[in-house]
């Protein structure tokens, strides 16, 4: 484990007379708002919370941090689930709320080039305002910023038509871990120019650049929707759906999975009970089509609703109002937030081939049955992408803490075997460094840990995450 210098009175002058007092936060409020993030249980204290407001800012601290050999850890909305917010070493968290602009809207080139700290779907509203459209939407948009999704290439309900966060990132300015600023690449939609370092720094978590400013493309914007939630009284039946619809042709902009206890539980936590759920329902399918005219999707939902006919379903419901499709996004997207609300709980991120998604299913609950827990699943059903929430409830302590992690390994080499990986949206962080050498061989992660080496030879930036 690497050593870092214990931040002193020398080194907080500094600070302070780059960013004055205000900015440099070492009161405990502040570092215990930024010791953890929406990962389980964890609280990793940092020794100081700056708060840079410019490109400059951020340069002279990684400078200053790289000559003394201080911990850095980027910090978003703190919206994560894989810890990689944590300042696992202490040091410094740098916190980027005040890099909240949206610098410009280019109309001509559907693009917007933005601070990091603009929560996500501010950037949404005001791209649609213009016309145009930014699609992924993770299921925090409302608190997440925008660095943070480039930071863990994001994805969200609506991947399955539109992709995820690095299939519209176009450019970066970044500043590397020696103060170096930068630009990664070009505001084009097409560059064969060297190595394509804008995707290399996209999902890399914070561990080899600070992001300061990000080009993203745009599309024009969809006026039109439709949305209905299908219940099966067969779980696997629901997951076998998922290619039945996307061999019809149709492509809905969003085909979402819950299991009984998704739905039952968010329903709960919402305190909304508007979705009647008989006792042989194990599944729901949300599926969600949009377009720039009603008629074809119309069309589209007739078809998809033929081939939902050879499967046991239950009525489809049909939101015919924007409250209606507002309750049942709410009840999908507030999920994860109730499973945590009900019990100490670990997600795992797991994506496999979407044609696996039934034997993903079926693995997860015989391994849960074997290491005895009980798990939630949910997730992007057209991405191949099945969020797996293990919950406590009466596990014990010991179970829980030594038993669990041998079932995880297990459930991750299942999935690599359907030729899947261990994080789909998530990211690797914190919590899942230690099951890397199930996804990659030890090539690849050597491979891995020499770019990091070439980006950040100190290894100051984020330090602790990805690799053991």
């Amino acid at each position: 484990m690497q050593i870092f210098k214990t931040i002193d009175e020398k080194d907080c002058r500094f600070f302070i007379e780059l960013l004055t007092e205000k900015y440099v936060l070492t009161d405990s409020e502040n570092l215990q708002r930024c010791a953890s993030d929406h990962t389980e249980d964890f609280v990793y204290l940092p020794e100081v919370v700056l708060q840079p407001a410019t490109t400059a800012d951020v340069s002279a601290i990684m400078r200053y941090c790289h000559t003394q050999h201080i911990a850095v850890t980027p910090r978003g909305a703190g919206t994560g689930l894989s810890g990689g917010a944590l300042p696992v070493n202490g040091g410094v968290v740098l916190d980027m709320k005040r890099f909240n602009q949206i610098l410009d809207i280019d109309t001509r080139n559907f693009q917007v080039t933005t601070e990091p700290g603009v929560i996500t779907q501010v950037l949404m509203d005001a791209v649609k305002e213009k016309g145009l459209m930014y699609p992924p939407d993770p299921a925090s948009k409302g608190s997440c910023f925008i660095g943070g999704n480039v930071s863990e290439s994001s994805g969200g309900p609506r991947a399955v038509k539109y992709g995820v966060v690095k299939d519209y990132v176009l450019n970066l300015e970044i500043v590397l871990a020696d103060g170096t600023v930068m630009m990664t690449g070009a505001n084009v939609l097409k560059n064969a120019t060297g190595y394509n370092l804008t995707q290399l720094m996209v999902g890399s978590e914070g561990t080899l650049a600070i992001i300061t400013k990000i080009v993203l493309r745009l599309i024009p914007a969809v006026t039109q929707n439709l949305l209905l939630l299908v219940s099966f009284r067969s779980a696997v039946e629901a997951c076998e759906a998922v290619n039945a619809i996307l061999l019809t042709g149709c492509l809905p902009s969003a085909l979402e999975f819950m299991e009984r206890d998704a739905i039952a539980w968010s329903m709960q936590y919402v305190q909304q009970s508007a979705i009647h759920l008989p006792e042989d329902i194990e599944a729901h399918l949300l599926i969600e089509l949009d377009g720039t005219a009603m008629e074809p999707l119309y069309a589209d939902v007739e078809i998809i609703t033929q081939a939902l006919a050879q499967y046991d379903t239950d009525e489809i419901l049909f939101a015919d109002s924007y409250e209606q499709k507002e309750m049942l996004w709410q009840l999908r997207r507030k999920v994860g937030e109730a499973v945590k609300s009900n019990s100490v709980y670990k997600e795992e991120d797991t994506v496999v081939p979407r044609a696996c998604l039934p034997e993903l299913l079926k693995t997860v609950k015989a391994i849960g049955k074997k290491y005895g827990f009980h798990s939630v699943c949910y997730g992007h059903a057209g991405d191949g992408n099945l969020h797996v929430n293990i919950v406590k409830q009466a596990m014990s302590d010991e179970d829980w803490n030594y038993k669990l992690p041998e079932g995880i390994a297990e459930l991750f080499r299942a999935v690599v075997e359907m030729g899947g990986t261990i994080s789909g949206e998530h990211g690797i962080g914190w919590v899942q460094k230690n099951y890397m050498d199930i996804a990659f061989d030890e090539a690849s992660i050597q491979l891995m840990k020499a770019i990091k080496q070439v980006f950040d030879p100190t290894g100051i930036l984020n330090p602790g995450k990805l690799f053991k």
